[in-house]
C-alpha cells in the first residue's frame, strides 16, 4: 500500500521533521519498540485494522457525499489515523472520549460500527443519533463516546466534567479529550486544563496539531512553537510526539492514561500530524501548496505502521492483504445497510431531541 517517499523538511511540515526523522531511524532498525512489546501481535493487528477502517470509512463517506447521499458538509481526518488509534488502543471499555468536528476516527477507535455511522451520515433512523446528528455530532454514550462537537474546543469542558464525575464515583477510568490546534487559543482550553490540574482529574488532553485552524497556520495563530509547552502553566506534564507514528502516540497515551487512572492528574499530549484533505468539503486549499500536501502524504501513517510491523516480523504481507480485504467488505456492507435503512418518520421529528416529550412544554 505504498503511498510515496519521505518528504523534504520545508515549510510548515518542517516542524515535525526532526521527530519524524527519529521515528524513521528507529523504524529502520530492529531495536525493540516498547509499544509493540507491551501490546503484542494481536492488538497491533487490531490497531492496524482500525486505522485502515477509519481510512476506508472516510473515503467511502467522501464518495457518498459526491453522489449526493450526504447533505451538508463533512470534515475528514484522512492522514491523522495514528493519533486516534494510538490513543484509542489504550482505552478501556468504561473509559470515555470527547471528540471534534473531525471526529470519525475517534469514534471508530472507541469501537463505533461503520454501519451505524453511515446510517447517521445518511440521516437514517438506524444511525447512532437516529439520523439527527450527522457527521459532526455522532455520540454513543453507552460505548463511552460522549460526542463529537461542532464548537472549537467545545469538548474540553465536557471532558473535564466527565472526569470529575469519574473521580467522584471513585471509578478507575479516564477520559481522552481530543481537540485540534485551533482550540489551544480558546478560553475553554485554558479553563479546562487549569481546573483539571487543580482537582487532579483523570483526563488526558490530546491536541491533534495538523498545522491549520481552518486556513490559518499555527505559526500565525499561536505564540508558542509547541502547544505541549502550555502544560507548564497548569503544572501538568506536556509532551509532543510524532502524530503519524502509531508507536509514539501509543506510548505517550499509555503513560498519560496510567497516570490519570492512578490519581496523578491530567496530561497534555500534542500529536504533530496533517490532514490530507481540506478543512471541509468546501475548502479549495488555496492556503497550502501541492508540495506541502504531497510531502505529508508521503508520511502516510498507515504505510509507516505497516512497514514497521513488517520489519519487526509482527505481520506478514498476506495478513495485511487479508486485513484490507476484510475492511473493504465491511465498508461495502455498511454502506448497503445505511442505504437500506429507513428514514425517520415526520411524526418523530422532536423525539430524542429534548429530555422530556415536547407535549410537556405545552401542558400536554
Amino acid at each position: 500500500m505504498s503511498r510515496g517517499a519521505a518528504p523534504k523538511a520545508n515549510g510548515p511540515a518542517a516542524q515535525s521533521a526532526e521527530g519524524s526523522a527519529v521515528s524513521r531511524k528507529r523504524a529502520s532498525s530492529l531495536a525493540p519498540v516498547p509499544a509493540y512489546t507491551r501490546l503484542g501481535r494481536e492488538t497491533l493487528h487490531k490497531a492496524l485494522r482500525q486505522m485502515e477502517l477509519i481510512r476506508r470509512f472516510e473515503e467511502g463517506a467522501e464518495q457518498a457525499y459526491m453522489r449526493g447521499l450526504v447533505h451538508g458538509t463533512m470534515h475528514l481526518s484522512i492522514g491523522q489515523e495514528a493519533s486516534a488509534v494510538g490513543v484509542g488502543i489504550n482505552l478501556q471499555e468504561l473509559d470515555c472520549i470527547t471528540s471534534t468536528h473531525r471526529g470519525h476516527g475517534h469514534c471508530i477507535a472507541k469501537g463505533a460500527e461503520p454501519k451505524y455511522m453511515f446510517a447517521e451520515f445518511f440521516g437514517k433512523d438506524t444511525g447512532y443519533c437516529r439520523g439527527r446528528g450527522g457527521s459532526m455530532h455522532i455520540a454513543d454514550v453507552a460505548g463511552g463516546n460522549l460526542g463529537a462537537n461542532g464548537i472549537v474546543g467545545g469538548g474540553i469542558p465536557i471532558a473535564v466534567g466527565a472526569a470529575l464525575a469519574l473521580k467522584q464515583m471513585r471509578r478507575p477510568n479516564a477520559v481522552a479529550c481530543f481537540f485540534g490546534d485551533g482550540a489551544n487559543n480558546e478560553g475553554a482550553f485554558h479553563e479546562g486544563l487549569n481546573l483539571a490540574a487543580i482537582w487532579k482529574l483523570p483526563v488526558v488532553f490530546v491536541c491533534e496539531n495538523n498545522k491549520y485552524g481552518m486556513s490559518t497556520s499555527i505559526e500565525r495563530s499561536t505564540a508558542v512553537s509547541q502547544i505541549s509547552t502550555r502544560a507548564v502553566a497548569y503544572n501538568m506534564p506536556g509532551v509532543t510526539v510524532d502524530g503519524n507514528c502509531f508507536a509514539d502516540v501509543a506510548e505517550a497515551a499509555h503513560a498519560a492514561l496510567t497516570r490519570a487512572r492512578s490519581g496523578g492528574g491530567p496530561t497534555l499530549i500534542e500529536c504533530l500530524t496533517y490532514r490530507h484533505r481540506g478543512h471541509s468539503k468546501s475548502d479549495r486549499n488555496r492556503y497550502r501548496s501541492k508540495e506541502e500536501i504531497d510531502g505529508w502524504i508521503a508520511q502516510d501513517p498507515i504505510d509507516l505502521f505497516e512497514q514497521d510491523l513488517l520489519r519487526h516480523g509482527l505481520i506478514a504481507q498476506d495478513e495485511i492483504d487479508a486485513l484490507a480485504a476484510s475492511v473493504a467488505r465491511e465498508i461495502e456492507d455498511a454502506i448497503a445497510f445505511a442505504n437500506d435503512s429507513s428514514a425517520p418518520q415526520l411524526s418523530s421529528l422532536t423525539d430524542f431531541v429534548y429530555a422530556n416529550p415536547v407535549e410537556a412544554f405545552h401542558g400536554g
